[in-house]
């Protein structure tokens, strides 16, 4: 056997997520006769109870529907936007041009606005169906494991900034043990009051759940959340919460290697993911063969010239000009950026972004926006799930924001995103804040499908590692051949040269980091042409944590991977 558990298979349907218990959640509703939007709600909603460290209620869920029906793909952006009282000038101003922890750093809440949209549009359950085992998982409890043990450590000092946060994370001012019970008491009475208003609501199921939707943003989750932004100099108004809406919208494609791969768009990284693979497409990777240095050169070189088109254009679409036509064209882009790769010689850091005729939208000017040099500071984040139902549906989720650097709501045990994080305090940059705007996710779910014979929801967390990591599964299963789960936990690699997603935008120019399976050899010639390289373990979470699901459309078989780099797991029938 090539990997460390086997792929899992079906003929029916399957879910797999983040976490095991979130992939039971979800597989239950598929049981239970609900479709691949109903379940992966369930299981995304169960991330942010499981991993609630690393993912939260009041957090972001992008995500990526396929119809099957109507052969249609849908994204939901899941993404709040900045309050309307901000001003790029208090960061200038009054924080040295950072975006600080805490409220000042919050945007609205997205991840129920998603859910309830999700369901209401495309699913066929209740809230309180899909929020029954969510619910479970905080009212009793369950195992503490070593992902989420590992991040409460790492971070306990941050945490303890914050008394609701200690109160929860570190108990009796410990972190919690491995496999100790973990009760998060508030958590399971906020999910159960949106189930109860939900109940409470009567009329139809569109009813239901949009009593569900105005129980956190016009009801007693949102009064909580005013008050104590009130009382604490936040920027979070009732107004904020009541307008919100998330978006509806089209996807971002390109097709390589005979699949449309879907993306969300560039109000988050996933359009990086194609234009990767648009460069990628002009070199004999096969015959590179997998993982070799020139293959890892090759591919760790595109990665860099993607990063700095994002580093450049990228931004909310609703505030700038993102020329994403553009920058995904073969003949008029992507050869000429592919030509830049030095196949001897590793450019020094980010490369120049690439030019785009007669452009004068907003962006940072130059390739380096003001960025320090050094060491990423990471705080995990994030999580993934992805379902597949008996119709062929499928469903990709993307679910985030920790709960180390934004202060638990008294009451709610869970934050109001500090995706904020995200943005610049740069006024020419693509990515500055601005009232209503939202930031530049990292989270970018995808689906992968060739029409009539292949569908493949895909993700993975891992900050600026995500479509690095996509990229490199995605390319082990539809161009080496290898077994989802073989092609999940083959050994990978990053590049670090861009500037991080994540305040305070460090990079390390140069800097390449792979994992310990990979041959000494390999790493000696990378070093050789000018790589920065750093050495992994032989498995680290570092590297991401991708799961997936192929449904092979013309069978109707299922094979599904999850990784084992973190708590991931998978159950199919």
């Amino acid at each position: 056997m090539a990997s460390f558990q086997p792929t899992m298979l079906g003929t029916r349907y399957m879910c797999s997520a983040g976490h095991y218990l979130a992939a039971k959640a979800g597989f239950e509703i598929l049981e239970a006769g609900g479709n691949a939007v109903d379940a992966g709600v369930a299981a995304g909603m169960s991330l942010a109870v499981l991993q609630s460290d690393i993912v939260n209620v009041g957090g972001v869920a992008p995500m990526i529907i396929y119809l099957a029906e109507t052969d249609e793909v849908v994204t939901i952006s899941g993404l709040g936007v900045w309050p309307e009282k901000t001003d790029i000038n208090m960061f200038i101003s009054d924080n040295g041009g950072a975006i600080p922890n805490g409220v000042l750093r919050s945007v609205v809440p997205a991840a129920a606005g998603a859910w309830t949209t999700a369901l209401d549009k495309y699913g066929t359950m209740s809230f309180a169906d899909v929020a029954a085992a969510p619910i479970r998982y905080a009212r009793d409890g369950f195992s503490m494991h070593p992902t989420m043990r590992g991040s409460i450590e790492n971070t306990q000092e941050k945490l303890r900034r914050w008394g609701t946060n200690a109160e929860i994370y570190l108990p009796n001012d410990k972190v919690p043990e491995v496999g100790e019970n973990f009760v998060q008491a508030d958590l399971a009475r906020t999910l159960q009051y949106m189930a109860d208003e939900e109940a409470a609501a009567g009329g139809d199921r569109s009813d239901g759940l949009e009593a569900v939707r105005k129980a956190f943003y016009e009801g007693d989750i949102a009064q909580a959340i005013v008050k104590y932004h009130e009382e604490n100099d936040g920027l979070m108004s009732a107004k904020d919460l009541k307008d919100f809406r998330v978006g509806i919208e089209a996807p971002v494609t390109r097709n390589y290697f005979g699949f449309d791969i879907y993306t969300c768009d560039a109000w988050c990284q996933g359009p990086v993911l194609l234009q990767i693979m648009s460069l990628l497409d002009g070199f004999d990777l096969k015959k590179m063969g997998h993982n070799s240095a020139d293959y890892i050169h090759t591919v760790c070189e595109a990665i860099k010239l993607a990063f700095a088109d994002r580093e450049r254009y990228y931004g909310d679409p609703r505030f700038v000009d993102v020329p994403l036509d553009y920058l995904l064209s073969e003949e008029n882009y992507a050869a000429a950026r592919r030509g830049m790769i030095d196949p001897a010689r590793a450019s020094a850091g980010m490369p120049a972004f690439g030019d785009v005729p007669g452009f004068d939208g907003a962006g940072a000017g130059s390739a380096h926006t003001p960025t320090l040099h050094g060491p990423i500071p990471h705080e995990y984040d994030t999580s993934y799930a992805c379902a597949v139902d008996a119709k062929g549906n499928a469903f990709s989720i993307t679910p985030s924001d920790n709960s180390s650097s934004t202060p638990i709501i008294p009451g709610l045990g869970m934050v109001a995103s500090g995706r904020g994080s995200q943005n610049w305090a740069v006024p020419e940059h693509a990515s500055c804040v601005a009232p209503g705007k939202r930031p530049r996710l990292t989270p970018n779910p995808a689906i992968a499908i060739k029409k009539g014979k292949v569908t493949m929801p895909f993700g993975t967390p891992g900050g600026d590692v995500q479509c690095q990591a996509m990229a490199q599964v995605f390319l082990n299963i539809n161009l080496f051949g290898m077994e989802v789960q073989e092609a999940i936990e083959a050994p990978r690699f990053a590049t670090y040269s861009h500037p991080d997603s994540f305040e305070p935008h460090m990079a390390s120019p140069g800097k390449v980091k792979m994992e310990s399976r990979v041959p000494a050899a390999v790493g000696e010639d990378l070093q050789s042409r000018g790589h920065d390289l750093e050495w992994w373990p032989e498995l680290i979470r570092g590297a991401g944590a991708v799961c997936t699901i192929v449904h092979d459309q013309e069978t109707g078989r299922l094979f599904g991977g999850a990784d084992p780099r973190r708590t991931s797991g998978m159950m199919g029938w």
